[in-house]
């Protein structure tokens, strides 16, 4: 296998273009590639169309922030598609005033969507949210007497993810629930960097334990 470049956090953000579509691993900051994210900040690189499952957790009354919500707070976000934005009453309060568009998915059909963009699929066919305003500007189909709503792919220019482990091909492991949206970003994106907590030697990682294989990975970084 060859070995894929290790970058750091800065380099990682000088690759990602403003305006790029950047898919981001994490569940409400759970498998999130912090150091990435706070290089984004650093690097002030805007106008960006996120897709997450979550736009993470920001507190107002004491700071706390986990995930991309840092992204949020420095107004680098354009448009994000997400499944709920609920505890982060900064993009509540930025798509109130207009200042952010958010696009609400509900989060299986969200996976399916990227996960479409990952398997060359030309979309899926799901009955949430037939018969309600969601269906509204869809195709919908009827299968065996049931509505389905046709849903489109969500590729992206870039993935940034977040591994436990990762070796110097790019095979990547998770850990438990951080595995999450990780693995299915991968594939839907043009240029992944994978940020990782431990990086190991090639041959070190059984095959059998690689949730992401090095074909998908194009940059590490190392946390």
């Amino acid at each position: 296998m060859i070995a894929k470049p290790v970058i750091s956090a800065r380099e990682a953000a000088a690759l990602i273009q403003p305006g790029s579509v950047v898919h981001i691993g994490g569940f409400l900051g759970c498998g999130s590639p912090d150091a990435i994210i706070a290089a984004l900040c650093e690097a002030h690189i805007g106008e960006l169309t996120i897709v997450c499952n979550d736009t993470a957790i920001y507190d107002p009354k004491t700071g706390r922030t986990t995930g991309l919500a840092p992204l949020i707070l420095n107004h680098l976000v354009r448009k994000v598609i997400t499944s709920h934005i609920g505890t982060n009453a900064e993009t509540q309060k930025l798509m109130s005033s207009g200042e952010i568009e958010v696009e609400l998915v509900p989060q299986g059909t969200l996976a399916e969507r990227i996960r479409a963009a990952g398997f060359g699929l030309g979309g899926i066919l799901t009955p949430t949210g037939a018969g309600t305003e969601v269906e509204q500007g869809k195709h919908v189909f009827e299968v065996n007497s049931r509505k389905y709503l046709l849903e489109l792919p969500l590729p992206g220019d870039v993935a940034i993810i977040k591994a436990k482990k990762g070796d110097r091909a790019g095979n990547l492991v998770y850990a438990k629930t951080a595995r999450n949206f990780n693995p299915i970003m991968a594939p839907a994106c043009s240029l992944v960097i994978a940020e990782v907590e431990e990086l190991v030697e090639i041959g070190t990682i059984d095959p059998d334990h690689v949730h992401t294989p090095s074909i998908f990975v194009d940059y590490l970084v190392t946390a």
